[in-house]
């Protein structure tokens, strides 16, 4: 199970929710920092390990199943690579939270099952700080400085579309449903 789909690290159940440890990031982080273009032609794994390196090197290697990615204005501004978002969700990243994205990359991260939530409040969150996010209610509860920031909440159809692992796993599973609905009648 992917970490944009749980909450705390080993629950079992696809939420959308997601707890970790916070890295944090500036304003404009772009998807040439994201999914760096030397490594594209390559495999996909050597992508992810270097991903955000430009910014810091020790992100890659460093980050846990369920840890959130915080961002200033912009972030995953720049050219459509899904693969910027499909990095982070495959190095386990549970949500992203900006105080805004591009908004290519915010709805690739969606489309690839990744939370993405806009913050306002996302300046007042520091590194390693412990988060919680709740992407259906709207709500970054910041363990470490017991503190509660709202942010805009991920409609039901798009949280349903993150639960479902994305858009193709999503489309998957309703066709399936509509071929078992077809086959009983």
């Amino acid at each position: 199970m992917s970490a944009a789909g749980t909450i705390g690290k080993a629950t079992g159940k696809a939420t959308g929710k997601a707890t970790g440890k916070a890295w944090v990031f500036g304003d404009d982080i772009d998807t040439d920092v994201l999914a760096p273009g030397l490594y594209m032609k390559g495999p996909f794994e050597e992508l992810a390990r270097h991903c955000l390196e430009a910014v810091d090197p020790t992100f890659a290697p460093g980050v846990a199943p369920g840890d959130i990615v915080v961002g200033g204005l912009n972030f995953g501004i720049g050219s459509s690579r899904e693969q910027a978002a499909q990095a982070l969700k495959h190095l386990g990243v549970g949500a992203v939270v900006a105080k805004s994205f591009g908004g290519i990359f915010f709805r690739n991260a969606l489309n690839m099952g990744l939370v993405a939530l806009v913050c306002a409040d996302a300046g007042r969150i520091s590194a390693a700080d412990d988060l919680a996010v709740d992407p259906a209610e709207g709500l970054i509860v910041n363990k470490t400085r017991d503190e509660r920031y709202a942010c805009e909440a991920l409609p039901p159809q798009l949280l349903t579309m993150v639960q479902d692992g994305g858009l193709v796993p999503h489309l998957e599973k309703k066709m399936a449903q509509t071929a078992q609905e077809d086959a009983a009648r």
